[in-house]
């Protein structure tokens, strides 16, 4: 690293000189209330004594937020009083001097400098060099960021060199008023021979989280994915394993963060606007996070576990009621004389690196053979993903901490050691479940079944499937052909009518929990005890077939926390029926158009909806395998867990685009009117920007707790759009936002997100921004967020017309009615 110019050191106090220097020379010195701050005003390095402690330390915090501490140079040795000093050494070292002279922290660099200097650089790391050498490219001799404390700033390194042994890890404080080190550790575990970083609480000696290992692209739990605020880098090679971030854009400001709590938060914050912090990740976010939450031998899937084929809970009844600690164990055990095989478990986290040998120059076939030699080994995988799979990964022992993958991108495929035995009982369920699949089928169809729709209910498997189904509905004639099916199915579990039945309490009205275009949803509870909705299909139904099959095929390949789950399907007869995962707070409808239960949903609550709802649609347009037109988003369609976290639903009209496709048209116009683009509403044609003007529709209807359809006022006749846009060019666009919130709201948040709403309404589809411009802008990463013209519909109705109240209504209220429209020819 190039040495940098010496400066005059110029000493400053915090309340005096606003003139700033950021470097230290020779026979100069800090004292408490003098502070470097670096040349761009960004950092300030001196003297602080956090909240009610008594005890001072010397640090570094972001000059415009100073309660931001990101660095801490004596936490394990602080002062009781306000006398210390920052000052060199006879030898050029920085040391801390209490009151005594007593030496209370060194930089302890192991070279003599005859001429030290230390300089706060814009990035926030403090440096030491000997501003007496002539060479113009000299290292410095001692950085800060080698010695992280609880906070990751852009360009400093979490990790180790492996060369000079030197660690870099995060250290939580003990307390909020308290630096010295905390129980919680952030940092690279090494020790089986492939990184991974964890999450530990030292004082217990426990693992709360890890990303996964690095399978040669990425690690599981990190997004190497191109975002507006930050880059992401891996270092791993001979002298190297590191992680880092640098910034996007010089007015966003990103920090990682260990909490004294034990919780890893990126905190983003635009200095040129607000300068509030605002968290942009945080984990653990879910259950799933948590390490081992599911016991040995268990996948970890939205928040619930499920045991690895041929094992099963080990304690049934403690699964019952969700405690799933106890993990799973073999249905059969193992028998290494009688020809055992492998299973595979696909798109998972990796099992933690406990019992575990690593062979990177072995193939997967051999892995497999040499697995099958040692009776103890228990699973393999590949240990890199690149170019189709190298190297071998072998387990011995319980399987710990596996979790299904939310994203297309991640997760790999495992090989679990089973006996013969369940190899030959889970082939014969199998092709069980292939012929009752075909004779189900068949019975609602007729005729001859093609083997593709045979298997729609298969597991998924990325080889082949060499069974096949024909079946002659007129001879009940059913034969098992030896194919070869490219045809890649789903895996989705089914379940018989009269479970859901009895789950629903013979779909009994007192279990019935809302209805649309499909039909009505009950509240049901499994023999397991899992809550679920089940949603009927009714034979008066606008929707039929056509809508049950894509919900079935789509939303099972779709996997996010802010997409409500498909749990498995029942076709028996007449009767189609889906299972989701029950939401406990029903749908964002029943909240915020109630004039009681509006009074739940703060400001931070709402904001915190939007950004969950904009996070679903980023993964539909943007970030899942398939790209995804929704289009029926509407707040009936959004479903609220126990946490109020949202999730998008009703997948029956969705539509799949391809790579290159930018629109579509269809004659069959469904969909719900005040959510409907006007585009796709009179001509038929959709896109994602069909889909932004719903979303810039919920997005104002959240902010002012009114519907769009039906809003009225008695200043003039428009829709609620038409309002906000009357409002926002007068300067009075907070007048939109529900009354219950004037004693909770952020003013900018507020306004931002009414701009944006308004953005994604406007007329034409081109000028409306697309899903990860809108996220955002909604969550200030520094996008210039430009003017919004005219909305679509802005005509007033005639005086006369209503459809419902514009203010907070029955709980009971029904959804909109959706429709169809046949284009005229």
């Amino acid at each position: 690293m190039a040495k940098i110019t010496f400066s005059v050191f110029i000493i400053v106090s915090m309340t005096g000189l606003s003139l700033a220097a950021d470097t230290l020379g020779t026979n100069h010195s800090i004292g408490y209330g003098e502070t470097l701050v670096s040349s761009d005003l960004t950092f300030e390095l001196g003297f602080f004594t956090p909240g009610n402690s008594s005890m001072s330390f010397l640090g570094i915090w972001f000059k415009f937020s100073p309660e931001t501490v990101v660095w801490v140079a004596n936490r394990n040795n602080p002062f009781v009083d306000r006398d210390g000093v920052l000052t060199f050494s006879n030898v050029g070292n920085l040391v801390v001097l209490n009151q005594s002279n007593g030496i209370v922290w060194s930089s302890k660099s192991s070279r003599f400098l005859r001429n030290p200097a230390a300089q706060l650089l814009d990035s926030g790391n403090l440096v030491l060099w000997d501003n007496s050498s002539s060479g113009s490219d000299e290292a410095y001799v001692w950085q800060s960021f080698d010695y992280p404390s609880d906070t990751l700033l852009a360009g400093m390194k979490l990790g180790s060199n492996l060369k000079t042994g030197l660690e870099q890890r995060l250290t939580a404080w003990k307390s909020m008023d308290d630096p010295s080190p905390g129980d919680y550790v952030y940092g690279l575990n090494y020790s089986q021979g492939l990184p991974q970083y964890e999450l530990v609480q030292m004082d217990v000696h426990r693992k709360l989280f890890r990303t996964g290992e690095w399978d040669g692209v990425q690690f599981f739990e990190v997004s190497f994915s191109k975002n507006p605020v930050t880059v992401l880098m891996f270092v791993y090679n001979e002298t190297e394993i590191s992680f880092m971030f640098q910034a996007q854009n010089s007015q966003l400001l990103s920090r990682l963060t260990l909490s004294y709590v034990g919780a890893l938060q990126v905190f983003v914050v635009n200095r040129s606007r607000s300068g509030v912090w605002s968290v942009m990740h945080k984990l653990p976010t879910d259950p799933c996070d948590s390490y081992g939450m599911c016991g040995a031998n268990a996948v970890c899937d939205l928040s619930l576990c499920e045991c690895v084929k041929g094992f099963m809970p080990r304690s049934p009844d403690e699964w019952l009621v969700r405690d799933f600690s106890s993990g799973c164990k073999r249905t059969i055990p193992l028998d290494c004389s009688k020809g055992e095989g492998f299973l595979e478990v696909e798109k998972v986290k990796l099992p933690d690196l406990l019992e575990v040998t690593v062979n990177k120059s072995m193939s997967l076939k051999e892995c497999k053979e040499e697995c099958l030699k040692n009776c103890s080994c228990t699973a393999y995988a590949n240990s890199d993903i690149r170019g189709g799979g190298s190297g071998c990964l072998m387990w011995y022992g319980d399987l710990i901490d596996m979790r299904a993958s939310e994203e297309q991108n991640y997760g790999q495929t495992l090989y679990v050691r089973v006996s013969a035995s369940e190899l030959d009982a889970i082939r014969d369920r199998t092709r069980r479940k292939i012929i009752l699949v075909a004779v189900i089928l068949s019975s609602i169809i007729g005729g001859f079944l093609l083997v593709g729709t045979a298997l729609w209910f298969v597991k998924r498997r990325k080889s082949r499937i060499g069974i096949g189904v024909l079946f002659d509905a007129k001879t009940s004639d059913i034969t098992l052909l030896d194919l070869e099916i490219t045809k890649e199915d789903i895996d989705l579990p089914l379940y018989d009518l009269p479970a859901i039945v009895s789950a629903t309490n013979n779909f009994s009205d007192d279990n019935r929990i809302g209805a649309g275009g499909f039909g009505p949803v009950y509240k049901g509870n499994l023999q397991t005890g899992q809550l679920v909705a089940v949603k009927r299909l009714s034979r008066s139904s606008g929707q039929g077939l056509e809508e049950f099959k894509n919900e079935v095929l789509l939303i099972a390949r779709l996997q996010h926390r802010n997409l409500v789950g498909l749990l498995g399907c029942c076709i028996e007869g007449e009767e189609r029926i889906l299972l989701y995962e029950y939401m406990d707070n029903k749908s964002l409808n029943y909240f915020i158009f109630d004039q009681e239960k509006s009074l739940l949903l703060t400001w931070q609550r709402r904001f915190d909806i939007i950004v969950g709802i904009a996070r679903g649609l980023l993964y539909l347009h943007h970030d899942s395998k398939l790209q995804v037109i929704h289009r029926d988003l509407k707040t009936s369609n959004i479903l609220l867990d126990g946490d109020l976290n949202p999730k998008i639903s009703d997948f029956g009209l969705a539509r799949i685009f391809g790579a290159n496709q930018k629109e579509a048209r269809t004659k069959r116009v469904i969909g719900t009117y005040g959510y409907m683009a006007p585009e796709y509403a009179i001509d038929g044609k959709f896109s994602v920007k069909s889909d932004i003007y719903s979303f810039g529709v919920l997005l104002l209807e959240i902010i002012s707790g009114k519907r769009n359809r039906g809003f009225s006022h008695p200043s003039h006749h428009h829709n609620l759009l038409g309002h906000a846009w009357l409002l926002w060019g007068e300067g009075r666009a907070l007048e939109l936002m529900d009354e219950c919130l004037h004693n909770s709201f952020d003013r900018n948040q507020v306004e931002r997100c009414i701009q944006v709403g308004l953005l994604c309404v406007q007329k034409f589809p081109e000028d409306r921004p697309a899903m990860c411009s809108a996220i955002g802008m909604i969550l200030n990463f520094g996008y210039v967020l430009p003017e919004p013209k005219e909305p679509a519909y802005f005509t007033e109705r005639n005086s006369g017309y209503s459809d419902g109240a514009s203010s907070k209504e029955s709980s009971h209220t029904q959804n909109a009615v959706t429709l169809t429209m046949p284009e005229g020819r």
